[in-house]
Protein backbone atom coordinates (compact mmCIF):
# COMPACT_ATOMS: atom_id res chain seq x y z
CA UNK A 1 0.00 0.00 0.00
CA UNK A 2 2.83 2.48 0.64
CA UNK A 3 4.30 1.93 -2.68
CA UNK A 4 1.04 2.49 -4.21
CA UNK A 5 0.08 5.56 -2.48
CA UNK A 6 3.31 7.40 -2.66
CA UNK A 7 3.31 6.53 -6.54
CA UNK A 8 -0.27 7.22 -7.59
CA UNK A 9 -1.54 9.46 -5.14
CA UNK A 10 -0.87 13.07 -3.53
CA UNK A 11 -1.59 11.79 0.34
CA UNK A 12 0.33 12.89 2.83
CA UNK A 13 2.68 10.79 5.05
CA UNK A 14 -0.03 11.57 7.93
CA UNK A 15 -3.16 10.20 5.17
CA UNK A 16 -1.39 7.43 5.01
CA UNK A 17 -1.04 6.44 8.69
CA UNK A 18 -4.93 7.11 8.45
CA UNK A 19 -5.21 4.69 6.01
CA UNK A 20 -3.11 2.32 7.75
CA UNK A 21 -5.14 2.20 10.62
CA UNK A 22 -8.24 2.18 8.55
CA UNK A 23 -7.08 -0.87 7.29
CA UNK A 24 -5.61 -2.71 10.54
CA UNK A 25 -9.56 -2.29 11.72
CA UNK A 26 -11.63 -2.93 8.35
CA UNK A 27 -11.51 -6.89 9.11
CA UNK A 28 -14.33 -6.16 11.26
CA UNK A 29 -16.15 -4.09 9.17
CA UNK A 30 -15.52 -6.97 6.37
CA UNK A 31 -17.06 -9.44 8.71
CA UNK A 32 -20.34 -7.58 9.67
CA UNK A 33 -21.00 -6.73 6.54
CA UNK A 34 -20.36 -9.87 4.82
CA UNK A 35 -18.91 -8.26 2.17
CA UNK A 36 -15.35 -7.54 0.38
CA UNK A 37 -13.89 -4.42 0.75
CA UNK A 38 -11.97 -2.21 -1.62
CA UNK A 39 -9.89 0.74 -0.98
CA UNK A 40 -9.87 3.42 -4.28
CA UNK A 41 -7.48 6.31 -3.90
CA UNK A 42 -7.82 8.83 -6.48
CA UNK A 43 -4.85 9.49 -8.43
CA UNK A 44 -2.68 12.63 -8.34
CA UNK A 45 -4.23 13.87 -11.13
CA UNK A 46 -7.47 13.09 -10.08
CA UNK A 47 -8.49 10.89 -13.44
CA UNK A 48 -8.18 7.81 -12.33
CA UNK A 49 -8.84 5.63 -9.16
CA UNK A 50 -6.46 3.17 -8.12
CA UNK A 51 -6.63 0.14 -5.36
CA UNK A 52 -4.09 0.40 -2.60
CA UNK A 53 -6.08 -2.44 -0.45
CA UNK A 54 -8.53 -4.94 -0.19
CA UNK A 55 -10.38 -7.13 2.36
CA UNK A 56 -12.60 -10.48 1.87
CA UNK A 57 -15.11 -11.78 4.52
CA UNK A 58 -14.44 -14.47 7.21
CA UNK A 59 -18.19 -14.43 7.05
CA UNK A 60 -19.50 -14.75 3.64
CA UNK A 61 -18.58 -15.70 0.13
CA UNK A 62 -16.49 -13.64 -1.54
CA UNK A 63 -17.30 -11.04 -4.79
CA UNK A 64 -13.34 -11.09 -5.78
CA UNK A 65 -12.32 -14.19 -7.08
CA UNK A 66 -8.74 -12.21 -8.30
CA UNK A 67 -6.67 -10.00 -6.17
CA UNK A 68 -7.66 -5.92 -7.04
CA UNK A 69 -4.91 -4.35 -5.39
CA UNK A 70 -3.09 -2.41 -7.77
CA UNK A 71 -5.45 -1.93 -10.34
CA UNK A 72 -6.57 1.46 -12.04
CA UNK A 73 -9.46 2.67 -13.26
CA UNK A 74 -10.56 6.05 -15.02
CA UNK A 75 -12.97 8.22 -13.00
CA UNK A 76 -16.82 7.84 -14.69
CA UNK A 77 -16.26 4.20 -15.01
CA UNK A 78 -17.93 3.55 -11.61
CA UNK A 79 -20.37 6.24 -11.16
CA UNK A 80 -20.82 5.39 -7.16
CA UNK A 81 -16.97 5.85 -6.50
CA UNK A 82 -17.18 9.18 -8.10
CA UNK A 83 -20.42 10.54 -6.12
CA UNK A 84 -19.00 9.42 -2.58
CA UNK A 85 -15.50 10.98 -3.40
CA UNK A 86 -17.00 14.36 -4.39
CA UNK A 87 -20.34 14.06 -2.08
CA UNK A 88 -18.58 12.79 1.07
CA UNK A 89 -21.09 10.47 1.51
CA UNK A 90 -22.17 6.82 1.54
CA UNK A 91 -23.86 5.87 -1.60
CA UNK A 92 -25.95 3.01 -2.28
CA UNK A 93 -28.32 3.42 -4.90
CA UNK A 94 -28.46 1.53 -8.32
CA UNK A 95 -28.82 -2.14 -9.05
CA UNK A 96 -26.74 -5.27 -8.17
CA UNK A 97 -23.82 -5.63 -10.81
CA UNK A 98 -23.56 -9.36 -12.40
CA UNK A 99 -19.95 -10.54 -12.31
CA UNK A 100 -19.44 -13.77 -13.69
CA UNK A 101 -23.21 -14.53 -13.66
CA UNK A 102 -23.14 -13.65 -9.45
CA UNK A 103 -25.29 -10.78 -8.35
CA UNK A 104 -23.22 -8.32 -6.33
CA UNK A 105 -24.77 -5.21 -4.27
CA UNK A 106 -21.86 -2.31 -4.71
CA UNK A 107 -21.92 0.53 -2.11
CA UNK A 108 -19.39 3.04 -1.23
CA UNK A 109 -17.82 4.42 1.80
CA UNK A 110 -16.27 7.64 1.78
CA UNK A 111 -13.45 8.14 3.93
CA UNK A 112 -12.47 11.19 5.68
CA UNK A 113 -9.86 12.30 7.71
CA UNK A 114 -10.01 15.70 9.13
CA UNK A 115 -12.44 16.89 7.12
CA UNK A 116 -11.54 15.77 3.59
CA UNK A 117 -12.29 12.44 1.77
CA UNK A 118 -8.98 10.43 1.31
CA UNK A 119 -10.71 7.79 -0.76
CA UNK A 120 -13.61 5.45 -1.02
CA UNK A 121 -14.09 2.36 0.08
CA UNK A 122 -16.25 0.01 -1.82
CA UNK A 123 -18.27 -2.63 -0.25
CA UNK A 124 -19.11 -5.52 -2.46
CA UNK A 125 -21.71 -8.00 -1.12
CA UNK A 126 -22.00 -11.21 -3.11
CA UNK A 127 -26.26 -11.96 -3.14
CA UNK A 128 -26.15 -15.58 -4.57
CA UNK A 129 -26.07 -16.83 -1.48
CA UNK A 130 -29.12 -14.01 0.21
CA UNK A 131 -31.58 -15.51 2.54
CA UNK A 132 -34.16 -14.22 5.17
CA UNK A 133 -31.60 -12.70 8.10
CA UNK A 134 -30.97 -13.59 11.49
CA UNK A 135 -30.74 -12.46 14.70
CA UNK A 136 -27.24 -12.19 14.56
CA UNK A 137 -27.01 -11.26 11.01
CA UNK A 138 -29.19 -8.51 11.73
CA UNK A 139 -26.97 -7.17 14.43
CA UNK A 140 -24.01 -7.42 12.42
CA UNK A 141 -25.39 -5.35 9.75
CA UNK A 142 -26.62 -3.17 11.61
CA UNK A 143 -23.60 -2.49 13.25
CA UNK A 144 -21.68 -2.30 9.92
CA UNK A 145 -23.96 0.35 8.99
CA UNK A 146 -22.78 2.17 12.08
CA UNK A 147 -19.21 1.52 11.39
CA UNK A 148 -19.51 2.86 7.88
CA UNK A 149 -21.26 5.90 8.93
CA UNK A 150 -18.42 6.69 11.25
CA UNK A 151 -15.66 6.14 9.07
CA UNK A 152 -17.66 8.28 6.35
CA UNK A 153 -17.76 10.89 9.29
CA UNK A 154 -14.17 10.48 10.30
CA UNK A 155 -14.35 9.25 13.65
CA UNK A 156 -13.78 5.71 13.05
CA UNK A 157 -11.05 4.32 13.20
CA UNK A 158 -10.07 5.23 16.62
CA UNK A 159 -6.53 7.75 16.39
CA UNK A 160 -3.88 5.68 18.55
CA UNK A 161 -5.62 2.46 18.87
CA UNK A 162 -4.04 0.53 16.04
CA UNK A 163 -5.41 -3.08 16.52
CA UNK A 164 -3.39 -6.31 16.07
CA UNK A 165 -5.38 -8.28 13.32
CA UNK A 166 -4.35 -11.80 15.05
CA UNK A 167 -4.46 -10.71 18.90
CA UNK A 168 -7.72 -9.19 18.64
CA UNK A 169 -10.78 -10.47 19.29
CA UNK A 170 -13.11 -10.95 15.95
CA UNK A 171 -16.59 -10.62 15.11
CA UNK A 172 -17.04 -14.32 14.73
CA UNK A 173 -15.78 -14.93 18.23
CA UNK A 174 -18.36 -13.52 20.28
CA UNK A 175 -20.67 -10.33 19.52
CA UNK A 176 -22.69 -8.14 21.92
CA UNK A 177 -24.40 -5.34 20.71
CA UNK A 178 -25.10 -2.49 23.80
CA UNK A 179 -27.25 0.29 24.43
CA UNK A 180 -26.41 3.66 25.36
CA UNK A 181 -26.80 2.60 28.93
CA UNK A 182 -24.29 -0.31 28.96
CA UNK A 183 -26.99 -3.01 28.80
CA UNK A 184 -26.38 -5.79 26.45
CA UNK A 185 -29.55 -5.98 23.89
CA UNK A 186 -28.05 -8.81 22.06
CA UNK A 187 -25.08 -11.27 22.40
CA UNK A 188 -24.26 -13.57 20.02
CA UNK A 189 -24.11 -17.83 20.91
CA UNK A 190 -20.21 -17.65 21.12
CA UNK A 191 -20.57 -14.35 23.66
CA UNK A 192 -22.93 -16.42 25.44
CA UNK A 193 -20.52 -19.49 25.76
CA UNK A 194 -17.74 -17.28 26.33
CA UNK A 195 -19.66 -16.02 29.74
CA UNK A 196 -20.41 -18.84 30.94
CA UNK A 197 -17.16 -20.13 31.06
CA UNK A 198 -16.27 -17.50 33.80
CA UNK A 199 -19.42 -18.23 35.32
CA UNK A 200 -22.31 -16.72 34.33
CA UNK A 201 -25.56 -18.72 34.68
CA UNK A 202 -27.98 -16.26 33.18
CA UNK A 203 -28.25 -14.88 29.74
CA UNK A 204 -26.49 -11.78 28.56
CA UNK A 205 -29.59 -9.93 27.06
CA UNK A 206 -30.63 -7.04 29.18
CA UNK A 207 -27.56 -7.35 31.90
CA UNK A 208 -25.47 -4.15 32.31
CA UNK A 209 -22.70 -5.75 30.79
CA UNK A 210 -20.20 -3.41 33.09
CA UNK A 211 -21.22 -4.75 36.27
CA UNK A 212 -21.77 -8.13 35.32
CA UNK A 213 -18.35 -8.47 33.86
CA UNK A 214 -17.51 -6.81 37.38
CA UNK A 215 -19.06 -9.59 39.84
CA UNK A 216 -17.79 -12.41 37.81
CA UNK A 217 -13.78 -11.35 37.89
CA UNK A 218 -12.19 -11.66 41.70
CA UNK A 219 -10.68 -8.59 41.55
CA UNK A 220 -11.61 -5.67 43.77
CA UNK A 221 -11.25 -1.85 43.74
CA UNK A 222 -9.77 0.35 40.73
CA UNK A 223 -9.85 -2.58 38.76
CA UNK A 224 -13.49 -3.87 39.30
CA UNK A 225 -13.99 0.40 38.06
CA UNK A 226 -12.00 0.03 34.70
CA UNK A 227 -13.53 -3.28 33.95
CA UNK A 228 -17.06 -1.85 34.89
CA UNK A 229 -16.38 1.15 32.50
CA UNK A 230 -14.46 -0.77 29.30
CA UNK A 231 -17.16 -3.70 29.54
CA UNK A 232 -20.34 -0.75 29.22
CA UNK A 233 -18.37 0.34 25.95
CA UNK A 234 -17.45 4.16 27.28
CA UNK A 235 -14.38 4.23 25.53
CA UNK A 236 -12.49 2.12 22.59
CA UNK A 237 -9.90 -0.39 25.09
CA UNK A 238 -9.40 -4.07 24.99
CA UNK A 239 -8.84 -6.00 27.82
CA UNK A 240 -8.78 -9.27 29.90
CA UNK A 241 -11.01 -10.81 32.51
CA UNK A 242 -10.18 -13.45 34.21
CA UNK A 243 -12.91 -15.86 36.55
CA UNK A 244 -14.16 -19.41 37.54
CA UNK A 245 -11.07 -20.73 35.94
CA UNK A 246 -11.36 -19.03 32.57
CA UNK A 247 -9.64 -16.30 30.66
CA UNK A 248 -12.04 -14.11 27.60
CA UNK A 249 -10.56 -11.03 26.20
CA UNK A 250 -12.46 -8.14 26.00
CA UNK A 251 -12.61 -4.98 23.15
CA UNK A 252 -15.54 -2.25 23.16
CA UNK A 253 -15.23 -0.28 20.48
CA UNK A 254 -18.13 3.25 21.42
CA UNK A 255 -20.69 3.64 18.22
CA UNK A 256 -21.61 7.32 17.40
CA UNK A 257 -22.69 6.97 13.77
CA UNK A 258 -23.87 11.08 13.82
CA UNK A 259 -21.63 11.80 16.65
CA UNK A 260 -23.29 10.99 20.00
CA UNK A 261 -23.02 7.75 21.28
CA UNK A 262 -26.19 5.13 20.63
CA UNK A 263 -24.19 2.53 22.28
CA UNK A 264 -21.40 -0.04 21.56
CA UNK A 265 -19.67 -3.35 20.38
CA UNK A 266 -18.05 -5.63 22.48
CA UNK A 267 -16.13 -8.01 20.90
CA UNK A 268 -15.38 -11.27 23.19
CA UNK A 269 -13.14 -14.32 22.94
CA UNK A 270 -12.58 -17.18 25.29
CA UNK A 271 -8.83 -17.23 25.68
CA UNK A 272 -8.47 -19.78 28.31
CA UNK A 273 -6.89 -22.67 26.72
CA UNK A 274 -4.41 -20.32 24.88
CA UNK A 275 -3.42 -18.92 28.56
CA UNK A 276 -2.77 -21.69 30.06
CA UNK A 277 -0.63 -22.50 27.01
CA UNK A 278 1.55 -19.67 27.59
CA UNK A 279 1.76 -20.24 31.25
CA UNK A 280 2.90 -23.82 30.58
CA UNK A 281 5.51 -22.39 28.30
CA UNK A 282 6.45 -19.91 30.48
CA UNK A 283 6.93 -21.86 33.43
CA UNK A 284 9.25 -24.53 30.50
CA UNK A 285 11.32 -21.76 29.81
CA UNK A 286 11.62 -20.86 33.78
CA UNK A 287 12.58 -24.30 34.40
CA UNK A 288 14.99 -24.37 31.36
CA UNK A 289 16.49 -21.09 32.65
CA UNK A 290 16.96 -22.64 36.11
CA UNK A 291 18.68 -25.58 35.14
CA UNK A 292 21.21 -23.90 33.03
CA UNK A 293 21.94 -22.00 35.63
CA UNK A 294 22.57 -24.73 38.52
CA UNK A 295 25.02 -26.51 35.81
CA UNK A 296 26.72 -23.05 35.24
CA UNK A 297 27.06 -23.38 39.80
CA UNK A 298 28.29 -26.65 39.42
CA UNK A 299 30.47 -26.11 36.38
CA UNK A 300 32.20 -22.91 38.65
CA UNK A 301 31.99 -26.22 42.06
CA UNK A 302 33.94 -28.26 39.86
CA UNK A 303 36.33 -25.12 38.33
CA UNK A 304 37.25 -24.23 42.15
CA UNK A 305 38.15 -27.94 43.29
CA UNK A 306 40.61 -28.40 40.28
CA UNK A 307 41.79 -24.12 41.74
CA UNK A 308 42.41 -26.23 44.79
CA UNK A 309 43.98 -29.24 43.99
CA UNK A 310 46.24 -27.18 41.50
CA UNK A 311 47.55 -25.47 44.61
CA UNK A 312 48.33 -28.45 46.47
CA UNK A 313 50.28 -29.91 43.97
CA UNK A 314 54.20 -30.20 43.94
CA UNK A 315 54.39 -31.23 40.30
CA UNK A 316 54.54 -28.41 38.05
CA UNK A 317 53.07 -30.07 35.38
CA UNK A 318 50.12 -31.65 37.05
CA UNK A 319 49.25 -27.91 37.91
CA UNK A 320 49.91 -26.92 34.94
CA UNK A 321 47.46 -29.83 33.86
CA UNK A 322 44.64 -28.81 35.87
CA UNK A 323 44.81 -25.05 35.47
CA UNK A 324 44.64 -25.91 32.07
CA UNK A 325 41.02 -27.90 33.05
CA UNK A 326 40.10 -24.99 35.17
CA UNK A 327 39.74 -22.89 31.84
CA UNK A 328 38.15 -25.89 30.24
CA UNK A 329 35.37 -25.96 32.53
CA UNK A 330 34.69 -22.25 33.19
CA UNK A 331 34.51 -21.70 28.68
CA UNK A 332 31.92 -24.15 29.28
CA UNK A 333 30.36 -22.23 32.06
CA UNK A 334 30.24 -18.88 30.07
CA UNK A 335 27.70 -20.93 27.51
CA UNK A 336 25.10 -21.79 30.36
CA UNK A 337 25.39 -18.59 31.96
CA UNK A 338 24.45 -16.90 28.91
CA UNK A 339 21.72 -19.91 28.15
CA UNK A 340 19.93 -19.07 31.69
CA UNK A 341 19.55 -15.40 30.67
CA UNK A 342 17.64 -16.55 27.11
CA UNK A 343 13.94 -17.18 26.61
CA UNK A 344 15.42 -20.31 23.68
CA UNK A 345 18.01 -22.42 23.27
CA UNK A 346 20.13 -20.11 21.49
CA UNK A 347 22.37 -16.95 22.65
CA UNK A 348 24.36 -14.52 21.41
CA UNK A 349 28.18 -15.63 20.71
CA UNK A 350 30.36 -12.49 20.52
CA UNK A 351 29.75 -12.00 23.96
CA UNK A 352 30.40 -15.55 24.81
CA UNK A 353 33.79 -15.25 22.46
CA UNK A 354 34.91 -12.22 24.28
CA UNK A 355 34.53 -13.52 27.49
CA UNK A 356 36.54 -16.39 26.71
CA UNK A 357 39.35 -14.12 25.05
CA UNK A 358 39.54 -12.37 28.33
CA UNK A 359 39.30 -15.28 30.36
CA UNK A 360 42.55 -17.36 28.77
CA UNK A 361 44.09 -13.80 27.98
CA UNK A 362 44.75 -14.14 32.05
CA UNK A 363 47.39 -16.90 31.11
CA UNK A 364 49.70 -14.69 28.79
CA UNK A 365 53.14 -14.85 29.12
CA UNK A 366 53.84 -11.23 27.99
CA UNK A 367 52.06 -8.39 26.79
CA UNK A 368 49.99 -10.20 24.40
CA UNK A 369 47.03 -7.95 23.04
CA UNK A 370 43.89 -10.13 22.08
CA UNK A 371 40.89 -8.84 20.28
CA UNK A 372 37.99 -10.36 18.33
CA UNK A 373 36.70 -8.67 15.05
CA UNK A 374 33.74 -10.00 12.37
CA UNK A 375 30.42 -11.43 14.07
CA UNK A 376 29.75 -14.71 14.86
CA UNK A 377 26.32 -14.32 15.54
CA UNK A 378 23.52 -16.31 16.94
CA UNK A 379 24.11 -19.20 17.39
CA UNK A 380 22.24 -22.89 18.68
CA UNK A 381 23.87 -24.35 22.38
CA UNK A 382 24.27 -27.28 20.44
CA UNK A 383 27.12 -25.45 18.33
CA UNK A 384 28.14 -22.62 20.82
CA UNK A 385 29.22 -25.16 23.49
CA UNK A 386 31.56 -27.17 21.68
CA UNK A 387 32.75 -23.97 19.52
CA UNK A 388 33.54 -22.37 22.73
CA UNK A 389 36.16 -25.03 24.09
CA UNK A 390 37.54 -25.38 20.83
CA UNK A 391 38.44 -21.45 21.02
CA UNK A 392 39.66 -21.75 24.56
CA UNK A 393 41.84 -24.82 23.15
CA UNK A 394 43.19 -22.67 20.31
CA UNK A 395 43.99 -19.51 22.35
CA UNK A 396 45.29 -21.14 25.09
CA UNK A 397 47.52 -22.94 22.55
CA UNK A 398 48.79 -19.92 20.83
CA UNK A 399 49.47 -17.87 24.35
CA UNK A 400 51.89 -21.11 25.52
CA UNK A 401 53.14 -21.53 22.58
CA UNK A 402 54.09 -18.74 20.07
CA UNK A 403 55.55 -15.92 23.11
CA UNK A 404 57.60 -16.34 25.23
CA UNK A 405 58.11 -14.82 29.28
CA UNK A 406 58.17 -10.68 28.83
CA UNK A 407 57.32 -11.07 24.72
CA UNK A 408 54.88 -8.56 23.43
CA UNK A 409 52.42 -9.73 20.49
CA UNK A 410 49.44 -9.76 18.69
CA UNK A 411 46.06 -12.51 18.57
CA UNK A 412 43.22 -11.76 16.29
CA UNK A 413 40.41 -13.74 16.64
CA UNK A 414 38.22 -13.05 13.02
CA UNK A 415 34.63 -14.19 12.28
CA UNK A 416 32.77 -14.35 9.09
CA UNK A 417 29.15 -14.98 9.00
CA UNK A 418 27.54 -16.79 5.69
CA UNK A 419 24.63 -17.86 4.71
CA UNK A 420 23.19 -15.60 7.57
CA UNK A 421 19.82 -17.07 8.68
CA UNK A 422 19.96 -20.31 6.24
CA UNK A 423 20.07 -23.99 7.29
CA UNK A 424 22.96 -24.26 5.05
CA UNK A 425 24.88 -21.06 6.75
CA UNK A 426 28.38 -21.15 7.40
CA UNK A 427 31.23 -19.87 10.05
CA UNK A 428 34.64 -18.74 9.24
CA UNK A 429 36.77 -18.33 11.66
CA UNK A 430 40.21 -17.39 11.54
CA UNK A 431 42.75 -17.34 14.87
CA UNK A 432 45.97 -15.25 13.71
CA UNK A 433 49.02 -14.85 16.10
CA UNK A 434 52.45 -12.78 15.11
CA UNK A 435 54.38 -15.49 17.35
CA UNK A 436 56.99 -17.61 16.89
CA UNK A 437 54.83 -20.06 14.46
CA UNK A 438 55.06 -23.50 14.05
CA UNK A 439 58.39 -25.77 14.39
CA UNK A 440 59.16 -27.50 11.07
CA UNK A 441 57.52 -30.66 9.98
CA UNK A 442 54.64 -29.71 12.23
CA UNK A 443 51.41 -31.43 11.09
CA UNK A 444 48.07 -30.35 13.16
CA UNK A 445 46.40 -33.45 12.43
CA UNK A 446 48.74 -35.39 13.93
CA UNK A 447 49.99 -33.84 16.74
CA UNK A 448 49.36 -35.59 19.90
CA UNK A 449 49.17 -32.46 22.31
CA UNK A 450 45.93 -32.96 24.00
CA UNK A 451 44.52 -29.50 23.24
CA UNK A 452 45.11 -29.94 19.70
CA UNK A 453 43.40 -33.52 20.14
CA UNK A 454 40.16 -31.67 21.95
CA UNK A 455 40.24 -29.41 18.93
CA UNK A 456 40.06 -31.90 16.10
CA UNK A 457 37.50 -34.46 18.28
CA UNK A 458 34.96 -31.18 18.38
CA UNK A 459 35.34 -29.27 15.09
CA UNK A 460 35.76 -32.64 12.76
CA UNK A 461 32.85 -34.82 15.56
CA UNK A 462 30.95 -32.55 17.06
CA UNK A 463 30.54 -29.57 14.44
CA UNK A 464 31.14 -30.77 11.52
CA UNK A 465 33.64 -28.62 10.12
CA UNK A 466 37.24 -28.46 9.20
CA UNK A 467 39.98 -27.54 11.00
CA UNK A 468 43.71 -26.46 9.64
CA UNK A 469 46.99 -24.84 11.55
CA UNK A 470 49.19 -22.99 8.81
CA UNK A 471 52.31 -20.42 8.77
CA UNK A 472 51.42 -17.04 8.48
CA UNK A 473 53.09 -14.58 6.89
CA UNK A 474 55.72 -12.97 7.33
CA UNK A 475 55.81 -15.02 10.56
CA UNK A 476 52.98 -16.25 13.11
CA UNK A 477 50.43 -18.73 13.08
CA UNK A 478 47.03 -19.07 11.18
CA UNK A 479 44.20 -21.47 12.76
CA UNK A 480 41.56 -21.65 10.49
CA UNK A 481 37.77 -22.98 11.31
CA UNK A 482 35.22 -23.92 8.81
CA UNK A 483 32.35 -25.02 10.81
CA UNK A 484 28.66 -25.23 10.07
CA UNK A 485 26.35 -22.18 11.70
CA UNK A 486 23.24 -24.40 12.97
CA UNK A 487 23.53 -28.24 14.15
CA UNK A 488 24.21 -31.10 12.50
CA UNK A 489 21.30 -33.39 12.09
Amino acid sequence: MNDLVRQHTALSETDLEWLHLLVSEWQLLSDLSFADLVLWVPTLDGTRYVSVAQMRPNTGPTSYQDDMVGHLVPRGRRPLLDAALDEGRIVREGDPEWREEVPVRVESIPVRREGRVLGVIARNTNLLTVRTPSRLELTYLQSASDLAQMIAAGSFPFPGQQVDMDASPRAGDGLMRLDADGVVTYASPNALSAYHRLGLAADLVGQHLGTTTAELAPTRGPVDEAIVKLASGWAPRETEVEGNGGVIQLRAIPLKPKGTRIGSLVLCRDVTELRRRERELITKDATIREIHHRVKNNLQTVAALLRLQARRMDSEGGREALNEAVRRVGSIAIVHETLSQNLDERVEFDEIADRVIAMVAEISPGKVECRRTGRFGILDAEVATPLSMVLTEILQNALEHAFTQGEGGRVEVSAIRTGSGRADGRLLITVLDDGSGLPEGFDPQRAGNLGLQIVRTLVEGELGGTFDMLRAEPRGTKVVLDIPASPQK
